[in-house]
């Protein structure tokens, strides 16, 4: 299966949670959002983004329809729900009637569960979002405590691609001062523009949450054009998924 990257041979995953990272590879759309596009609000053709879709959810073998949300890089988290689409940037699960999901294009999506297998989350982290305490909201949801939370970070624009502004960095660091650790000046002369880390940036929002047992797949999404799209690189582009959910 080469559309869907699965890290179940790396990581350490509960026995009753599964999880996926769609590549854009290996679905139905036409240039710019060849093929795997799952975004619907894009400008792509709602046929092959719905074929799309169905695909993933075969090739997945999963039990429902995803729980797909309408993301707006704020800190709402909802009950995952297929039965209608919220406007939110995380949604939280503890049956296995749903699946959660987030689309990305650069942003970092995250992916929680606890380490007995009987909760899950799915997060969208822009800058923004994990500036504003979009992880801290979606632990908040679990019954379990952070130290029993795993976290499973996917691939997301890399910290040699992603030039922010000053005001970025100093808005981390407002609220932890070792944010400035995830920032490196794009040239001595130039003090106003950054390279982020936005990895960096979750894993210690992460930690400083309580949450210690964390993975992640640092591909670059900007960087790698034949496995995904990239708003920042191509502006018009679609957008891969991520997923978790439990076993009925």
């Amino acid at each position: 299966m080469t559309d869907v990257f699965d890290e179940k041979q790396a990581w350490f995953i509960p026995s009753g949670v599964n999880l996926a990272f769609s590549t854009r590879q290996g679905g139905e759309s036409s240039p710019p959002f060849d093929s795997l596009n799952l975004g619907a609000h894009v400008g792509d053709n709602i046929t092959n983004v719905n074929s799309n879709r169905q695909t993933i959810l075969q090739r997945l073998n999963l039990p429902v329809a995803p729980a797909w949300l309408e993301q707006t890089h704020s800190i709402n988290v909802v009950n995952a729900d297929n039965s209608q689409v919220h406007h939110a940037d995380a949604s939280y699960c503890n049956n296995s009637n749903q699946v959660c999901v987030v689309m990305t294009a650069d942003c970092l999506p995250i992916l929680l569960c606890d380490k007995n297998g009987t909760e899950v989350a799915a997060v969208h982290a822009g800058w923004r979002g994990l500036c504003d305490g979009i992880i801290e909201a979606a632990i908040n949801k679990f019954s379990h405590s952070p130290q029993d939370l795993i976290a499973y970070l996917g691939p997301a624009i890399g910290p040699s691609a992603f030039e922010v502004g000053f005001e970025v960095k100093q808005q981390f660091e407002a609220q932890h001062s070792e944010a400035q650790y995830c920032f490196v000046p794009t040239s001595e002369h130039l003090s106003d523009k950054y390279l982020a880390d936005l990895h960096g940036l979750a894993k210690l929002r992460l930690t400083k949450a309580g949450v210690n047992t964390i993975f992640a797949d640092k591909r670059c999404t900007l960087t790698d054009r034949e496995l995904f799209f990239s708003y920042r690189r191509d502006g018009v582009t679609g957008r891969m998924a991520s997923f978790i959910w439990l076993e009925a």
